[in-house]
């Protein structure tokens, strides 16, 4: 896997956004113009979920016929529309999800389906038959690997007893999931992070080789509507895993 995953939030969506500026999304021909691009540099994990807008169904019409050659991520839970999330973790609406999550994707497999948590990770995973479900659907084939974006180390820690992939905040400026993700991979769990650049409020050559010395990082998810940004992040990431400490 690449050292950079794309986050396809921004080919999607651009109301009630943590990003400090405002951008305006691109047309369908943009879109899929950045989606090439970004397999073309080497980046081959694509992450979304059905709360990015638009996102979904863009990658679906982009790039769906290049569909071996990239790690496609979505999540379960979360919807958005008229500008406000909703959630839903039961087993009918987690099974809904992924049905219409494969139809916008044109594809016949997720790679990687993880829960789009609502901050009580806990509760998801004690109180709803989400995770079930999506064991359920992982055995028939609809899905390769499950796990939890998390928002709580509590709830990070105690999803490794499920989960094949952690979603994770991680950066300069909050390192609280660092105990966690020594775990995650002593346990032979992929971890992704998330907001590695702090919502986009962190410098790349600093924030990016911070994550990727930390031997338990899969990749880091970047979200970006420019392709020179992400091939400068690309670099910047292969440079880190080629250090003498890697």
């Amino acid at each position: 896997m690449s050292p950079i995953a794309f986050g396809a939030f921004k080919i999607g969506r651009n109301t009630s956004t943590k990003y400090p500026a405002p951008y305006d999304l691109p047309d369908p021909p943009a879109a899929a113009r950045l989606l090439n691009a970004v397999l073309d540099m080497g980046i081959n994990i694509i992450d979304t979920a059905p709360a990015y807008g638009l996102s979904e169904e863009r990658i679906g019409q982009a790039i769906a016929h290049r569909r071996d050659e990239f790690i496609l991520c979505t999540k379960v839970g979360e919807t958005f529309a008229n500008n406000q999330s909703t959630f839903d973790f039961t087993g009918p609406a987690v099974r809904d999800s992924i049905h219409q999550s494969l139809r916008r994707l044109r594809t016949e497999v997720i790679d990687v389906v993880h829960v789009h948590s609502s901050g009580d990770d806990l509760h998801i995973m004690n109180q709803t038959d989400c995770i079930a479900t999506l064991q359920s659907l992982r055995d028939q084939g609809a899905i390769r690997c499950i796990g939890l974006s998390a928002k709580t180390v509590a709830g990070a820690m105690a999803a490794l007893s499920w989960a094949d992939t952690l979603m994770l905040e991680y950066h300069l400026h909050d390192r609280s999931q660092e105990v966690t993700m020594a775990a995650a991979a002593a346990r032979g769990a992929a971890v992704f992070i998330k907001k590695g650049l702090a919502s986009g409020t962190l410098a790349p050559g600093e924030a990016i080789p911070f994550i990727l010395d930390n031997p338990a990082v899969t990749s880091l998810v970047v979200g970006s509507l420019s392709i020179d940004h992400l091939n400068e992040a690309l670099r910047l990431a292969r440079d880190a895993r080629s250090s003498p400490r890697h």
